[in-house]
């Protein structure tokens, strides 16, 4: 019995003391992490910037910890750090090129096209892009077609095989299940819907994505011409032929490619072009580096700010968790009116990526911005998705920029409302009701729904689609009628929406600013990105981490298909009202 409560005694005293080294530890570790994202980096002479680009791109990036415990090998970027980076790296004298690592970015290409153009800017300062890959993915090559010399792998190639679009189809499955999606719905071209309703594309939803995805190819291969001189048909040509498949020299002798070159010389390489000699040591900056190489730029002193406000991410209906991703309606409504009440702030760039959601939560989100433009310019800056609900926030603005490739528009409403009498059916499992009134078990998902229930929903849906369609129509200075043309939930590149009037102006984050300020009327600013970015500590607070590992597998194992299973997982959750773009346009 004595040997029994030492050993207990021991155990216990163990347990305690294990837990203090690892609190202790899980202080430090913390804090370690908060003081090296305020150091600033020391720029030597004779530096590159190497972009190694291998991992996922989003709008904006948080200090996450349960990313840096559970999850080091994905990588995840900001496209906000990049330009800003980029930028820097083009005023800084002792940075002498960037080296763009191109292994493989999850990433649009309305995205990869603003870095491109931002890259482009930085080569007007005389300074060298030089990029690397073992084999170019097609989006890798784009954005590294910009570089003054495009290095391959000997042993390497060059994904160029043009655009397609290959959406899931769930009916089959559901209809395995015996679940039926009852669709309500306005907009021909609203195909959201037909993930659920259907085993492929309609007429009108094939319409819609070849006009798109033609516009977005005939945008790449005009950029990749023009810097690599090479004539758009001879481009085509190559795409037909699968020039991927043939050895890496017929890569180098059609243009693609300047030089082939096993990844262990390119530091070599590097070397020579920044005059350095073999046996000296390559100043290499990464990303993280770079985000915190100080400006050249004097720190302005007027007070003035030109505020950049990130809306990206799915668009929720007000009842969203604050540890969930996407546009929180409720927020970003006290942000936005907290930016109209800031007296410093002379002018506010939304920032836009978001395939939309919520009916209900685009509507508030639009009013805040009504609110907001009433005492401030707003100018909306559109990135890879600014898409039926997404482009209802974006309506009201004073000014709207696109890039070509951004997809737009798709005004539209639709509902989905399962019936899973056929599966409770399958189980054996029976439901009664007894009721006081007609409706009174109005959204019962075990049954099919009525010829009057189907008339009211569709009436609710109509009566959203014309408040949709009045929202862009005033915002746009547009009759009714003009928006109905070009509305019916289709979507449209950038380039296209401005033909039609739903855009103002082509370009990037930079242009958005550029108005912003010539509106406001101000010399002296600062540039603000609002919302606030969280630390570490502010994650590690807020977050979950069970969320975060579960969502980061549930990615990693669906890959594209995670949009659309998520919408099932969260179909409770979900507003009837749905305001979006199809679950996964998956263009690739």
């Amino acid at each position: 019995m004595k040997d029994f409560f030492k050993f207990t005694l021991a155990t216990i005293t163990g347990i305690i003391l294990t837990s203090i080294v690892m609190f202790v530890i899980s202080i430090i570790v913390v804090f370690s992490m908060l003081s090296s994202t305020e150091t600033e980096t020391v720029v030597k002479k004779n530096s590159i910037m190497m972009l190694d680009l291998n991992g996922s791109l989003v709008e904006r990036t948080s200090d996450n910890i349960f990313k840096e415990l559970f999850d080091k090998e994905n990588s995840t970027y900001g496209l906000d750090d990049i330009l800003a980076s980029i930028k820097k790296a083009k005023e800084n004298d002792d940075i002498k090129g960037i080296y763009i690592q191109a292994t493989s970015l999850n990433a649009n290409f309305a995205s990869l096209q603003e870095i491109r153009d931002a890259l482009d800017d930085f080569k007007k300062s005389g300074k060298f892009i030089v990029a690397y890959s073992d084999n170019y993915t097609q989006g890798m090559f784009y954005l590294s077609s910009v570089a003054n010399k495009v290095l391959l792998n000997p042993k390497g190639a060059i994904e160029w095989r043009g655009l397609a679009s290959q959406p899931l189809f769930l009916k089959g499955l559901l209809d395995k299940l015996g679940i039926e999606m009852q669709v309500f719905r306005v907009g021909t071209y609203k195909a959201a819907v037909e993930t659920f309703s259907a085993t492929e594309m309609s007429p009108a939803n094939r319409e819609q994505v070849t006009a798109y995805i033609t516009s977005i190819w005939n945008e790449i291969i005009t950029d990749v011409a023009a810097s690599r001189k090479i004539s758009v048909d001879s481009l085509n040509n190559y795409a037909n032929r699968m020039l991927m498949f043939y050895p890496a020299e017929q890569t180098v002798k059609s243009g693609m490619a300047d030089t082939l070159i096993y990844k262990n010389d390119v530091r070599d390489y590097l070397k020579q072009l920044v005059k350095i000699d073999k046996d000296d040591n390559l100043a290499v900056l990464g990303l993280d580096e770079m985000i915190n190489v100080k400006k050249n730029t004097p720190k302005d002193k007027s007070g003035n700010i030109i505020a950049v406000y990130y809306a990206f991410g799915e668009i929720d209906g007000g009842s969203s968790s604050t540890d969930e991703d996407g546009i929180i309606s409720n927020e970003v409504i006290k942000d936005l009116r907290e930016l109209k009440e800031d007296k410093d702030v002379k002018a506010v760039v939304l920032r836009v990526n978001s395939p939309g959601g919520s009916a209900f939560g685009s509507e508030q989100i639009w009013e805040a911005v009504c609110q907001l433009k009433k005492e401030k310019p707003v100018i909306v800056s559109m990135g890879d998705y600014a898409a039926s609900g997404g482009y209802y926030i974006s309506c009201a603005a004073d000014t709207i920029v696109a890039e070509p490739t951004t997809l737009t528009g798709s005004i539209g409403i639709f509902g989905l409302i399962p019936n899973a009498k056929g599966l409770t059916d399958k189980l054996g499992l029976s439901f009664d009701v007894v009721k006081t009134h007609k409706f009174a078990d109005f959204g019962n998902i075990m049954r099919g729904m009525n010829t009057d229930e189907q008339t009211l929903l569709q009436m609710y849906i109509n009566q959203g689609y014309d408040l949709f369609v009045s929202r862009c129509a005033e915002g746009r200075k547009m009759s009714k009628n003009e928006i109905e043309k070009i509305a019916e939930g289709r979507v449209w590149t950038g380039e296209a929406a401005k033909k039609i009037g739903l855009v103002d102006i082509l370009g990037g984050i930079d242009k958005a600013l550029e108005i912003a300020v010539k509106k406001a009327k101000v010399e002296g600013y600062t540039v603000v990105g609002y919302p606030d970015r969280k630390n570490v500590l502010q994650e590690l607070l807020n977050s979950k981490p069970g969320n975060y590992i579960e969502s980061r597998m549930l990615k990693s194992q669906l890959g594209d298909y995670y949009n659309g299973f998520s919408m099932l997982k969260n179909l409770e959750k979900a507003d009837f009202m749905q305001a979006r773009v199809p679950f996964e346009l998956n263009i690739k």
